[in-house]
């Protein structure tokens, strides 16, 4: 068999061209036999490759053809589920209005609701939610999320009363009241630079309240004392129409947030309204598998946020980020003629939460599951 490299061919065709006609005649004959011997040397190679085939076992070929058959069986299988769709806050807007919510509030009825079922059971709900993720998908990266529902009743019930979520808790991932902004630093610069047009929105939602005590919308929250406003643009996951059209730029921003939860019945978004004279009572949230986020849009004097033990105060186009599932507290202690405290608030997720637990965590608690 011979084989003429394709280098030294181009060489020999360069050299063809360069030379005198009587001796390129010459040459091109050579050529084009060294041509032909390279065809021979092929055919012959072919040749040799189906014979080696028919002489094959045919056990083997028996044994190929079986693994094939159960690959194309499998890919079948595979490919004939239908996964659950994991949608952007875009597609949970639609969704949310074609379920006729009214006012757009999830109000929970149901004692299956992940938040309030404080029981066994829901233990045993999150593990066949588990289960039923890693068949469709894989059990890779799940070795938190095993080990915490698992030991779930565990957790909730030996942690420190510092910090103790009331649904669901994620072991090993870094614990502290607050975070600094490079936690999430895109989200939080994004969300800064865009501190006019939420204000803007705010102060245009905020005339209503001159006209009725409670305009459509708001929603009034239970305190000891003062008032408590808030107007969710997501609520437990689930986009609200209504209120999303009321504030378009902010709504679209959310959109653009890299970090935001949106797709789990942990992820809110909302504008967060304390009146003078107001106290929140002490209080856990629901896990700590996210970062909860304030953008200070009017904060008077003497408000303050404790996390933990540790007081801040909010800044106007700043943000504060703090982990929810410590006990929390917040009050506005100052004057009534400075107004209200306003802040706008979005949960994102723990920078420790990686991203196939992110994609996990959003099938086990997608809402109404």
């Amino acid at each position: 068999m011979v084989w003429v490299p394709l280098g030294a061919a181009r060489a020999d065709r360069r050299a063809l061209l360069r030379a005198p006609r009587r001796r390129r005649t010459t040459m091109s004959l050579e050529w084009l036999t060294d041509w032909s011997w390279s065809l021979d040397g092929l055919r012959d190679f072919i040749a040799t490759g189906i014979q080696s085939f028919r002489d094959c076992d045919t056990s083997a070929l028996a044994a190929v053809a079986c693994l094939l058959v159960l690959f194309v069986w499998y890919c079948y299988h595979v490919g004939r589920e239908q996964p659950r769709a994991y949608v952007t806050v875009n597609a949970l807007m639609q969704g949310a209005e074609a379920n006729g919510l009214q006012n757009g509030y999830v109000y929970c009825h149901s004692p299956e609701c992940v938040r309030c079922t404080h029981s066994d059971g829901l233990n045993q709900k999150l593990y066949h939610n588990l289960q039923e993720y890693a068949k469709r998908y894989s059990w890779s990266g799940m070795g938190r999320i095993h080990k915490g529902i698992r030991e779930q009743g565990r957790y909730l019930n030996s942690r420190p009363s510092i910090q103790k979520p009331e649904v669901f808790f994620l072991p090993d991932l870094p614990t502290m009241p607050y975070f600094s902004r490079d936690a999430q630093k895109h989200d939080v610069e994004l969300l800064e630079r865009n501190f006019q047009t939420i204000l803007c929105e705010f102060e245009t939602l905020y005339k209503a309240f001159s006209n009725c005590s409670l305009p459509q919308g708001w929603k009034m929250n239970s305190t000891p004392s003062g008032e408590w406003f808030t107007f969710y643009l997501v609520n437990q996951g689930m986009c609200v129409p209504r209120n999303c059209r009321k504030c378009p730029r902010t709504y679209r921003l959310l959109g653009s947030l890299r970090t935001c939860i949106g797709n789990n019945v942990f992820g809110n978004a909302c504008i967060s309204v304390l009146s003078p004279g107001t106290v929140i009572a002490e209080h856990y949230g629901p896990t700590n598998i996210r970062i909860r986020c304030h953008l200070g849009l009017k904060t008077p004097s003497n408000c303050e946020l404790v996390v933990g033990g540790e007081p801040q105060c909010w800044a106007e186009g700043r943000c504060l980020l703090f982990d929810d599932s410590f006990l929390h507290t917040a009050f506005h202690e100052g004057p009534p003629e400075e107004g209200p405290r306003v802040v706008f608030m979005v949960d994102l997720w723990h920078p420790n939460v990686a991203a196939a637990e992110r994609q996990a965590l959003d099938f086990i608690f997608a809402p109404g599951r």
